[in-house]
């Protein structure tokens, strides 16, 4: 709770911070960085250092303060360099945290593993990455007497802070996650349909610089498994046997939504993740949703507690027995700088795998036929699945963050998980290697623990 006021202190020696991608989500943290004491962003790298200089701009930069002609004069006279070479970012002695927000998830963990090898600490914003292999990163990090944390304003960590807040209050976490605009039809959609569920024409979107495929990997259900993934390694908690259910319900509904079956809710078990959908079955908006929020569910264990939730307003289930905070919005990256100032004052991930319990695995979203190019999240061919490890495992199937270029070797029916055996993999890719690294670490505990 003192964040602030430890920040202020470090006015004159600044966290040094590199950052690696400067797109949307990056762009929203740089808007924050000029108004937060106590931190110096030294290096930005980005594969297109014109692009990333617009959004510079875009956000209130003047270019006078990005102009650094290298690292070296950008840590002496406290301004920024704007390169291409992430390399340089990631190996300089003097660069305390790395912020990696490139949303390329196989780019992402060859940027974590080399800014581990040079004692850096990294803010994983691409949450893709930490979905198939951040239990084995977090593991490294420690290794390497570092950090690894999630991103604060994206919703998995988020959803940590909150399982955290109840966990130290003394309450029993019943169910936690994060509200959606689902239907299931969503599922198959493609960048070609996604402007029509989200009720914009192409031609609106266009105007705005949407990218249809990011966009319709929210939609389809691929970023809602990827980040639940994160959330059940980070915290305990697991998947449902089935996955996600998306149940709809107003924010006033998530206690009884969010209970055991046998009490009348949806829950498979009490230590559960689930989605909230924002549109009832018929697709009518629900009123006071929880679609672009966060939720846990939690305990009153005895009548006095109970007492206590009735005294004081607190909205429950029927039984008076289970309750909910929440957050209605996330800030995305107007938000990160909790996690970099936690990472680099305290030594605290804002949200960090502690074992590898869940899995996003790539689903057929249509028949896919011998020699077709996979496409990744929110394309034409997959969709992605939450599912328990030890399930993802035992099948085989291919995490949705690595199912992207790969050639598809046999049919795959729709509906069905894709696995390693159906598309030839370059085993020699680094995030390929950093996968089976894990999977052969964790199976035997996945197994013990079955």
């Amino acid at each position: 709770m003192n964040l602030y006021a430890k920040l202020q202190e470090r006015t004159g020696r600044p966290l040094r911070l590199g950052l690696i991608g400067a797109g949307k989500f990056a762009a929203m943290y740089l808007a924050q960085v000029p108004k937060t004491p106590g931190i110096h962003l030294a290096g930005i790298a980005d594969l297109s250092p014109a692009n990333a200089k617009a959004n510079l701009e875009r956000v209130g930069w003047k270019p006078a303060v990005f102009a650094a002609p290298s690292l070296d004069a950008a840590l002496k006279y406290h301004s920024t360099h704007l390169g291409d070479d992430w390399r340089a970012l990631v190996s300089h002695p003097e660069i305390d945290i790395i912020v990696e927000a490139t949303g390329n998830p196989i780019a992402a963990v060859e940027h974590a593993l080399a800014a581990f090898e040079h004692g850096k600490h990294v803010v994983m914003v691409t949450v893709e990455a930490d979905a198939f292999c951040g239990p084995l990163l977090a593991q490294k990090a420690a290794a390497a007497g570092v950090v690894y944390s999630l991103a604060y304003g994206d919703q998995p960590a988020l959803i940590c802070d909150l399982v955290d807040w109840a966990r130290a209050a003394g309450f029993p976490v019943v169910a936690a996650g994060r509200g959606h605009k689902w239907l299931p039809h969503y599922s198959q959609s493609t960048p070609e349909t996604v402007w029509g569920y989200y009720g914009l024409t192409p031609e609106q979107a266009k105007i705005g610089g949407l990218n249809p495929k990011m966009f319709n990997s929210f939609l389809d259900g691929s970023k809602p498994a990827i980040e639940t993934t994160a959330v059940c390694n980070a915290t305990g908690l697991t998947p449902a046997p089935e996955g996600l259910l998306y149940p709809p319900g107003s924010v006033d509904e998530i206690p009884a939504l969010m209970r055991p079956r046998s009490e009348g809710g949806t829950l498979h078990h009490k230590g559960q993740v689930e989605v909230i959908s924002s549109l009832r079955a018929d697709g009518t908006p629900i009123p006071y949703d929880i679609r672009f929020g966060v939720f846990v569910v939690f305990e009153g264990e005895t009548e006095y507690i109970q007492r206590c939730f009735s005294e004081y307003g607190v909205k429950t289930d029927p039984s008076g027995r289970y309750a909910c905070l929440y957050k209605r919005w996330h800030l995305i990256g107007l938000e990160v700088g909790i996690s970099v100032a936690s990472v680099g004052l305290r030594g605290e991930p804002t949200g960090c795998p502690t074992g590898w319990r869940a899995d996003a695995v790539a689903t057929a979203k249509r028949d896919l036929k011998a020699g077709e190019l996979l496409d990744g999240e929110g394309g034409y061919t997959v969709v992605g699945r939450l599912m328990p490890a030890a399930e993802s495992v035992a099948q085989g199937c291919l995490p949705l963050g690595l199912a992207h270029g790969w050639k598809v070797q046999r049919p795959v029916a729709a509906g069905q998980p894709v696995r390693w055996s159906d598309v030839a993999v370059d085993q020699n890719n680094t995030a390929v290697r950093v996968r089976r690294e894990m999977e052969a670490a964790f199976t035997p505990r996945l197994r013990s623990a079955a």
